[in-house]
């Protein structure tokens, strides 16, 4: 039987996209999408998400692209103009599940430890999770199979007693992996159906 949640932040529950903070410096959409294809890169973030500090993977970057210092400089001086609002939907999921009192609901988030100070000030319902772990602050993140392992062991959940919601497929495979029932996140309402195949009821 399912008695824990696991969500993603993300994509999932908040809707950042550097999208929304380059639109406003670039007018050519192919030049914005070559800028993060290629120099601010997800892989580039993530090591910010796995503890890299901002200073340190801002200064990298700056080194190699001297050209694009300003824009290097943006992603995370202007980092908050990144966030687009919550993912309505997942977080009357998420209230739902919370008041039912059925569920122990926990965070497994790849996130800068700095910028998530950020987020911790925008979103009250952050302080609804029995716990999060942030990728930043441990060191290593999905889909590495320790960071899975740390909300596990200190949260004393059996993987087969909990679901596992992230938006990066690749994510969801590695939760499996681990023996956590996994769910590829897409929208709010095939969520709804994906928790009730788990058992999991929702009335939304």
């Amino acid at each position: 039987m399912i008695n824990t949640i696991i969500f993603d932040l993300g994509a999932v529950l908040i809707d950042w996209n550097p999208n929304y903070l380059y639109d406003k410096i670039f007018t050519d959409i192919e030049e914005r999408n070559q800028f993060l294809a290629n120099i601010c890169t997800p892989a580039w973030n993530e090591e910010q998400d796995a503890g890299r500090t901002l200073a340190e993977g801002t200064e990298l970057l700056v080194q190699q692209f001297p050209e694009h210092e300003e824009n290097i400089r943006a992603f995370y001086g202007r980092w908050e103009e990144m966030l687009g609002g919550v993912i309505d939907g997942t977080v009357e999921i998420f209230k739902e599940l919370k008041e039912s009192g059925k569920y122990k609901i926990y965070a497994l988030t790849n996130w800068s430890h700095e910028t998530f100070e950020i987020a911790k000030g925008k979103y009250d319902f952050l302080g609804w999770f029995d716990g999060i772990v942030v990728s930043g602050e441990e060191k290593t993140r999905k889909p590495f199979p320790e960071f899975y392992q740390i909300l596990l062991d200190r949260y004393q959940v059996k993987p087969q007693e909990a679901v596992f919601i992230d938006d990066n497929y690749r994510n969801v495979v590695a939760g499996e992996r681990m023996g956590i029932n996994s769910i590829h996140f897409t929208s709010a309402l095939e969520l709804t159906e994906e928790l009730r195949k788990h058992g999991v009821t929702v009335s939304l």
